[in-house]
């Protein structure tokens, strides 16, 4: 369960220290992939706590909901349409209800032991 935390923060950390700059015409792209691959990160999380973890699904998700969030922001935008923001709204709901669970867990692993 720590590898992907450990993974997350070490993440993090060289995100904050390279001088890596994204352009703003990409900037749509990533932000809708960061929150894909934290969706996953959490459901991954959560899987492992629920103990059905399977890296197979894991990996295999993680990149094709990436790939598909990119590229339905870039559809959107050929066709002038905000499509990122359906990609936006679904992973962010996926988001906030994968921590919320993981937040259950914990505190019910605590509460009874």
């Amino acid at each position: 369960m720590w590898l992907p935390i450990f993974g997350l923060i070490l993440g993090l950390v060289i995100g904050f220290i390279s001088p890596f700059s994204i352009p703003v015409e990409y900037a749509k792209y990533f932000s809708v992939a960061i929150l894909v691959a934290l969706d996953s990160v959490m459901g991954g999380i959560r899987a492992y706590q629920e103990e059905h973890f399977d890296s197979t699904i894991f990996l295999s998700g993680f990149f094709v909901n990436i790939i598909m969030a990119s590229l339905l922001a870039f559809i959107g935008d050929r066709v002038g349409v905000d499509l990122y923001l359906a990609a936006i709204v679904a992973f962010g709901t996926r988001l906030f209800q994968n921590i919320s669970i993981i937040r259950r867990h914990i505190i019910n692993k605590h509460n009874k032991g």
